[in-house]
């Protein structure tokens, strides 16, 4: 390939990463390994150490992340987490430069996202809520599933960044639309958890081969990207998170909420949310939301 070719590829935005965990680790790398300059913060040395490590650079605070990037990523729990970052003297919205896009990868409430573009529009900054899904394998692997909220002109400039940290990319809708596809989308991974974890007790109590049973059960209809993620985690009874079960119980509580705000009726959702919220009850939070299985062997009577 020609030196000519390469110098006449447009530049790549600067981008600055603001937090680095299970998933936003491995996504900054992933725009690294493309070619991206990424500058990262987060509040663990740690992480930072990682990210400077894979190429990126470390910064002391937002403001310092932030203030020559051309596109802004944020990846944190939750929305009190969002607006920390996001507002006052120190956050993004004051340091961020205008005309600068912010993408907020987080999965938070759709009202978060829509009152976030709101307030960026007045500084000059450009909103997208854009959350994901397909967990840390997904993350590391660069297949992640993305849905997104806002204008369409943002979203074309943005599509090569999340070309590099997914295969499924779609806009959803105006501000917010991203956040509602993706607490459907938690729902759906609830209660998907939930029947495979009834399932798999079931067929131990019975004597069957399990993993025999996941196998046939997994190439019919059946058959699920849950299952084939979750199925070693069923098998080993290892629950090392890929997605905690505290940021299910928070995910379970957006989409249950935002159903209750448009007239939605969840029946099976809700008994999922309550599984969720004993099992985080019950210490479990920080295991992976596959740990869905302990409260199905909790309430047959096993010990654990």
């Amino acid at each position: 390939m020609s030196t000519v070719a390469d110098s006449s590829r447009p530049a790549r935005p600067a981008i600055a990463w603001i937090g680095l965990g299970i998933m936003g680790s491995p996504m900054s790398e992933n725009l690294i390994k493309a070619g991206y300059d990424v500058t990262g913060y987060t509040l663990e040395q740690a992480k930072l150490d990682r990210l400077a490590a894979a190429g990126g650079r470390a910064a002391g605070s937002i403001a310092e992340a932030v203030r020559d990037a051309d596109v802004v990523i944020t990846m944190v729990p939750a929305s009190p987490q969002v607006e920390a970052i996001a507002y006052g003297p120190d956050g993004i919205l004051e340091n961020a430069r205008p005309g600068s896009l912010l993408i907020d990868m987080s999965s938070i409430t759709p009202q978060t996202s829509i009152d976030l573009a709101a307030a960026a529009k007045d500084k000059g900054i450009r909103v997208l809520d854009a959350p994901v899904s397909g967990g840390e394998a997904g993350a590391v692997e660069a297949v992640l599933s993305i849905m997104v909220g806002g204008e369409q002109a943002d979203f074309d400039q943005a599509k090569p960044v999340f070309e590099a940290l997914g295969k499924t990319i779609v806009l959803c809708g105006p501000h917010g639309s991203g956040q509602t596809v993706k607490a459907a989308n938690q729902l759906i991974v609830a209660v998907n958890i939930q029947a495979c974890a009834e399932a798999v007790v079931f067929l131990e109590k019975s004597g069957v081969d399990l993993q025999a049973a996941l196998d046939v059960l997994n190439g019919g209809l059946a058959g699920s990207t849950v299952l084939t993620r979750k199925k070693d985690n069923f098998l080993d009874r290892d629950f090392k998170p890929g997605f905690r079960i505290d940021l299910h119980h928070k995910d379970m509580g957006i989409v249950t909420d935002a159903a209750r705000s448009v007239g939605a009726a969840l029946p099976v959702g809700a008994v999922v949310a309550q599984l969720v919220a004993s099992l985080r009850a019950q210490g479990d939070g920080g295991l992976d939301h596959s740990a869905l299985l302990r409260a199905v062997e909790r309430l047959s009577g096993a010990q654990v």
